[in-house]
């Protein structure tokens, strides 16, 4: 086996596209789209890393998961349940655990690389 370290501005594996409208009860304001690059898949698919673009909107935040984020360029926020923001800008990064309940509300164009670990199994 030949494991390379993998850099997430190179170019993705790859790559896919959507509205995030076309997700049934998702979107509670404005018709944001999706460009995903994805660079790493674990053998089991628990374990994921890649760049994402979203244009403006606000969704509600998925759950069964672990990620961390680094805010390569842009302006969004994640909006917890009881209503506390917290903005993030370029060179931002943080970690949203499993559990979180709230949204994510993308006020400028922005694009992150991620790390998801799913524990949906």
């Amino acid at each position: 086996m030949n494991v390379h370290v993998i850099n997430l501005f190179d170019e993705p594996a790859t790559r896919s596209e959507r509205r995030l409208s076309d997700l049934p009860d998702r979107v509670v304001e404005g018709d944001p789209y999706h460009k995903i690059g994805m660079h790493f898949s674990s053998p089991d698919g628990a374990l994921s890393a890649g760049t994402w673009t979203s244009t403006p909107g606000k969704w509600h935040a998925f759950t069964d998961k672990d990620e961390y984020c680094y805010i390569v360029e842009g302006h969004c926020a994640l909006i917890h349940k009881d209503g506390t923001r917290q903005d993030f800008r370029t060179g931002d990064s943080f970690m949203i655990p499993n559990g979180f309940q709230g949204y994510w509300e993308v006020v400028e164009t922005t694009t992150k690389h991620f790390v998801i670990r799913d524990l949906s199994e």
